[in-house]
């Protein structure tokens, strides 16, 4: 199977380096073309753009400036080790073996605004440039126009090279959005992670975003190919529950009661 991740906003580039292993992502003249759109922007057009506050449009302005061709030596750094936000909380890849990240590196694929698709070993520089931003280019209104069909043919080729039987979407639905799931070659399957909360299951936000992280890793330690594999997912007291999802469309549903 493919699992797949969304990116995080906040990043991590200051902390030791917890591997030396690295590849190069696939779309990098691809990314040379919307950095080169972004370097025409003011910080005062970022932040309207980004609803982001000033001081995030000019460091963002400043990355943007800073992106070169090859990646400046100790400027880059592996994706799954950059990416710091609530998932990546989860996933906890600076813990995981040069074993575990190989594994992940051919099983995992993180969406980007900037660079398409990325394999967890892939190097980047500091960016922010979410999927959903409507940045105009000559493809189209947006980033979903930018891409096209280019990162499904990717998961495609991925999927062809692991023999993967699904795609397995822990991404946010802004980042799965970007993936045409006609054109897959296999089924994609949604897991969802509900709490019980005000007297009903629902989705909260950040122990759902954490879930998903925590699925990956588990998948990755365990050597998981096989998408049934998940369904014996118990970490943090999440449990599969049959009543609840619809596996004929997909969608497995994990359930826990906090205590």
């Amino acid at each position: 199977m493919l699992i797949l991740l969304s990116p995080s906003k906040s990043l991590d580039f200051e902390s030791p380096p917890a591997a030396n292993e690295f590849s190069l992502p696939d779309f990098l003249d691809q990314s040379r073309l919307l950095i080169d759109k972004l370097r025409c922007f003011s910080p005062q057009e970022i932040a309207s753009l980004m609803g982001v506050s000033d001081s995030l449009a000019r460091l963002n302005v400043a990355r943007y400036a800073e992106w070169s061709l090859p990646f400046l030596e100790g400027k880059a750094r592996q994706a799954v080790l950059a990416f710091n936000g609530d998932v990546y909380d989860g996933l906890d890849a600076k813990s995981l073996s040069a074993s575990d990240l190989g594994f992940a590196n051919a099983h995992l694929r993180i969406l980007s605004g900037l660079y398409g698709v990325l394999r967890p070993l892939d190097l980047v520089m500091p960016y922010r440039l979410e999927m959903g931003i409507r940045l105009g280019n000559p493809r189209g209104k947006d980033l979903y126009a930018f891409w096209g069909e280019r990162l499904t043919d990717a998961l495609n080729s991925a999927v062809g090279a692991t023999a993967s039987t699904a795609v397995v979407n822990l991404a946010s639905v802004e980042y799965f959005k970007a993936v045409k799931t006609k054109r897959l070659t296999v089924p994609a399957i949604h897991p969802v992670f509900e709490d019980w909360s005000g007297g009903k299951y629902k989705v909260v936000s950040f122990y759902a975003k954490r879930a998903r992280g925590l699925m990956a890793r588990f998948a990755i330690t365990r050597r998981i190919v096989d998408p049934l594999g998940l369904q014996s997912f118990a970490e943090d007291g999440y449990a599969y529950d049959p009543a609840a999802s619809d596996s004929g469309g997909g969608r497995w549903v994990f359930r826990r009661k906090l205590k």
